[in-house]
């Protein structure tokens, strides 16, 4: 993928509150390798990982602006979660429960198959019964793969790093 494309793909992630901040500055120095610059992805390439997150946030953002990538509203942002995260359980990536798990925020879903994974998804809890679980996850499947075979933001959107780790 073109580092426009991931910085593009980050920009979701952001929003979508998926990339954690102690993440901004290897981001941008990856993409200051790749032969992007601009004056605040320097500056945050250059803060250590510990930094104060609002200010990584602030240059995060200012320099997805320098570099011409815009942040997408908060429905897009989630939507794109919403495939994401379908992607990841039908290509093995996740296993049901880290699908479930990966949503972080309010979801806005615009199609039936997206409404319908996330109504499946936010069906799971730590609590759920052992002998209900098999049965969640076939379901979650099952709505993972409509999603997919639907959607029309595409399979280049992915969660890069959990935000559990």
């Amino acid at each position: 993928m073109a580092v426009i494309g991931w910085l593009q793909n980050s920009a979701w992630q952001y929003v979508a509150e998926v990339l954690r901040p102690e993440d901004l500055p290897m981001l941008a120095a990856h993409a200051l390798v790749d032969g992007h610059d601009s004056p605040a992805l320097r500056e945050l390439a250059g803060l250590p990982r510990r930094s104060d997150a609002a200010e990584v946030r602030e240059l995060y953002v200012q320099a997805l602006s320098e570099l011409d990538v815009p942040l997408p509203d908060e429905e897009t942002a989630g939507r794109r979660l919403l495939v994401s995260l379908a992607f990841g359980l039908v290509q093995g990536e996740l296993s049901p429960r880290e699908a479930g798990d990966g949503l972080s925020m309010t979801v806005t879903a615009r199609t039936e198959e997206e409404t319908q994974f996330l109504s499946v998804a936010a069906e799971y809890s730590e609590w759920i019964e052992p002998d209900d679980l098999p049965a969640w996850e076939r379901e979650l499947q099952t709505a993972a793969q409509s999603l997919v075979a639907s959607t029309d933001l595409g399979p280049g959107i992915c969660v890069s790093a959990s935000r559990h780790d």
